[in-house]
């Protein structure tokens, strides 16, 4: 399973160059969201809550971010590097969820990145 070295500052690094589409950067900001509630309904039916329910709701929520970012990404000048296999797709996608482009938000990129045009 590979996993990119130093995948948070690699990720980082270019991330505003990846992210100039005001259609993929609403997407993002959207799909989030989406993506952590996804992933809470999923911790939440491995805990025993909710049933089949939470379990569909939490797979639609993931799911549901991942289609929409894969086509905002298609909006995009600068493609993403290509994936190295299964565990670069799964660790670059949770991480991109969860730390950096919450980052991105937070350091002013993702505003900055809605004022550019690709």
């Amino acid at each position: 399973m590979t996993i990119r070295k130093d995948l948070l500052r690699w990720q980082y690094a270019d991330y505003g160059n990846k992210h100039r589409s005001r259609i993929n950067l609403w997407l993002h900001i959207a799909t989030v969201p989406l993506f952590w509630g996804g992933a809470a309904a999923l911790t939440a039916a491995a805990l025993g809550w909710g049933g089949m329910s939470m379990w569909l709701l939490g797979l639609g929520g993931l799911l549901g971010a991942f289609i929409a970012q894969a086509a905002g990404h298609k909006t995009e000048p600068e493609a993403p590097e290509p994936f190295l296999g299964a565990g670069d797709f799964f660790s670059r996608f949770v991480v991109e969820q969860f730390v950096t482009f919450p980052r991105f938000v937070v350091s002013g990129g993702w505003r900055r990145g809605l004022g550019r045009r690709p």
